[in-house]
């Protein structure tokens, strides 16, 4: 799994130029308002929200912003009529890919997503496709440097994880999303901040992918990600760490 805590890694990273160009921060937002809508306002009761708040803070967004992402939500101030829709395919070499997006126009998105697909030697597939081979997840890393595998491992598996990795330089923790907050406390109750949080689609089964078909798959899903209505992209790849540093 070493390949898909390590992409999660690069585009934590990448945030940052996100950030600066304002992408993130339209991301967020409509992760908020989803999420509110979803959930009611209040993040205390509301786990996927008080997710999204706690990412929109560490990106350093105003909380002018995040209020009234959530206002709009909960329909307390007017906003535009959102939908979520999940999009199936796969990349080169049969890679499953899952996409996930809000829209105000699930026609074009529709299209344009396809025509990503397209362009990058992949193929949108029917409901149900592909999403089988993914569970969700809560995904925390921490660095090796601060503790060792057995105290992360018990801290981890005491408040609720289901798995501890070791991957080059970090520890890999996965919980299921009802467990995902107190592993987190729990982490950094033992003075670990992780450098990725997020809950995440883990695939139960990965494709091994070198050569260019590598390139076709990493390109695929730069490009969807890229895309202004997508929220998240889960794929299978097993790709070479070097090949993977180098596209981030």
């Amino acid at each position: 799994m070493s390949g898909h805590s390590k992409w999660a890694s690069i585009k934590h990273k990448k945030a940052a130029t996100d950030a600066k160009r304002g992408k993130l921060f339209t991301k967020l937002i409509k992760e908020i308002t989803i999420a509110a809508r979803a959930g009611g306002g209040s993040p205390d009761a509301n786990p996927r929200l008080r997710t999204a708040v706690q990412t929109a803070r560490d990106q350093n967004m105003p909380l002018e912003n995040i209020t009234r992402a959530i206002k709009k939500g909960t329909g307390e101030l007017p906003g535009q009529s959102i939908e979520e829709v999940t999009y199936e395919g796969y990349a080169a070499n049969g890679v499953a890919v899952l996409v996930e997006v809000t829209t105000d126009n699930k026609n074009r998105t529709t299209s344009e997503i396809r025509n990503l697909f397209a362009k990058h030697h992949g193929n949108m597939a029917g409901a149900g496709s592909v999403s089988w081979i993914f569970e969700k997840k809560g995904l925390l890393t921490v660095s090796k440097s601060a503790l060792t595998e057995e105290q992360v491992m018990e801290a981890a598996l005491e408040a609720g994880a289901d798995d501890v990795a070791v991957s080059d330089d970090v520890y890999e923790v996965y919980a299921p999303p009802t467990h995902f907050e107190a592993v987190k406390q729990a982490l950094i109750a033992r003075g670990l901040k992780p450098e990725v949080a997020e809950l995440t689609m883990k695939p139960k089964s990965t494709v091994r992918v070198e050569g260019s078909d590598a390139t076709h798959v990493l390109e695929l899903v730069k490009a969807l990600d890229d895309h202004e209505d997508v929220q998240h992209v889960y794929a299978n790849f097993d790709i070479p760490d070097e090949l993977l540093e180098q596209a981030g």
